[in-house]
């Protein structure tokens, strides 16, 4: 599952990659191109959203586990997984202003810190912890997204309010300029691009956990949830149903992607307005992401036993065990190929030609990590992680 994640991860990576932020909430931005809106389009449905949200999911079950294991080495577990998510986030925060501004590992270390508050708790108390905040937060973020895009489309449509218009163009100005700073970022060298990170955004990986909390921390609290009710273990020996898991995996595939296609439906009709974006992107989303989230989780679930013994299956599997490794390696071969230090193809290659780069970054994920684990055991980043957290103890 986590190989799975991985490389799914890295189709809607890809577009941050090649150009600013905000090119990875809408087709449009920084400007509409031919082929880009069908890419943008597929990813959403099938990746946007589902392989971050299965990755957190994972991230919170494995907390569960290395609990255990650090009790069973005699150490206190509420200590050694705050040194582990300390230097996650050290090595989080230097993955941003080294390479790229669309880090997740500072995120998922202050979130589960911040979860392991709750991990003593029952699974049906930290499940029903987790909706609460999931649904709560962004019910009250699309209530006011709703307003916001009925203001926008008066606006585009010529009958806004003097107020609403003003709005609109402030808005419009902010995205121009943060989109000229992104830029300036991509297309400088390493030394110029990490000055600029530094000087005039060094706390985005702040700004990135307080914008997705809501997200992150939900899940990875059904995660540890899902970990103690047994739904990782193998289905012979005290996993959920196969029938419970095939409900899901339908229902919530079929639910969550009917929702995701409406959703990108409306906006293509509309040209991908930028106010509506971000909220498709976002609040509208939350729903139809975790449903897909949980139907894509059992699925693979209910396929795992049928495949393990091919070689395509032990490739994937390799690679999710390098996920950390994969992760970071993939950021400098995507760096090297878009940055202004590397090949420079970043807002300048056709946003259509996307795609093309996707199976380079799988094919590097899955090429090597079945032969180093046969002779290391384990993935380099992930064995200096480890060594790390158990340095002086």
């Amino acid at each position: 599952m986590r190989g799975v994640a991985v490389l799914g991860i890295l189709a809607i990576n890809v577009t941050g990659f090649w150009g600013p932020t905000l090119a990875s909430f809408s087709p449009a931005l920084p400007r509409p191109e031919p082929g880009g809106a069908l890419w943008f389009a597929a990813a959403y449905v099938l990746f946007e959203g589902k392989m971050r949200g299965l990755f957190t999911l994972l991230f919170g079950a494995s907390m569960m586990l290395f609990l255990g294991a650090a009790e069973r080495r005699g150490a206190n577990p509420d200590w050694a997984q705050a040194r582990r998510l300390g230097w996650l986030a050290l090595f989080g925060y230097a993955h941003y202003l080294l390479l790229w501004w669309g880090d997740i590992l500072f995120l998922y270390a202050v979130c589960g810190l911040l979860v392991l508050l709750l991990r003593r708790l029952n699974p049906a108390p930290l499940a029903a912890s987790a909706l609460m905040l999931f649904f709560l937060s962004h019910g009250l973020d699309a209530i006011g997204d709703l307003a916001g895009i009925a203001a926008e489309q008066r606006v585009l449509a010529g009958h806004g309010s003097a107020a609403e218009v003003a709005e609109q163009a402030a808005m419009m100005g902010r995205i121009a300029a943060a989109n000229a700073a992104d830029l300036r970022i991509l297309h400088a060298g390493f030394l110029e691009a990490l000055r600029l990170r530094l000087t005039t955004a060094p706390f985005l990986p702040f700004d990135t956990t307080a914008a997705t909390f809501t997200e992150t921390a939900p899940l990875m609290l059904l995660g540890m949830a899902a970990m103690r009710t047994g739904l990782f273990n193998e289905l012979s020996t005290g996993g959920w149903s196969p029938a419970v898991l095939r409900r899901i995996a339908w229902g919530g595939t079929l639910s969550g992607g009917a929702m995701s296609l409406a959703l990108m439906g409306w906006s293509w009709a509309h040209a991908f307005p930028p106010r509506a974006m971000f909220a498709v992107m976002g609040s509208l989303a939350a729903l139809p992401h975790l449903l897909m989230t949980m139907g894509y989780l059992a699925a693979l679930l209910l396929l795992w036993p049928k495949v393990s013994a091919s070689a395509a299956a032990r490739r994937i599997a390799a690679a999710g065990r390098c996920a950390f490794t994969n992760y970071i390696g993939t950021t400098v071969l995507m760096t090297a190929l878009f940055s202004g230090w590397g090949l420079g193809l970043g807002g300048t290659m056709p946003r259509g030609l996307l795609p093309m780069f996707v199976p380079i970054g799988w094919a590097a994920m899955l090429a090597w990590p079945e032969a180093w684990l046969a002779r290391f055991g384990i993935g380099p980043l992930e064995g200096l992680w480890r060594r790390l957290t158990w340095w002086g103890v």
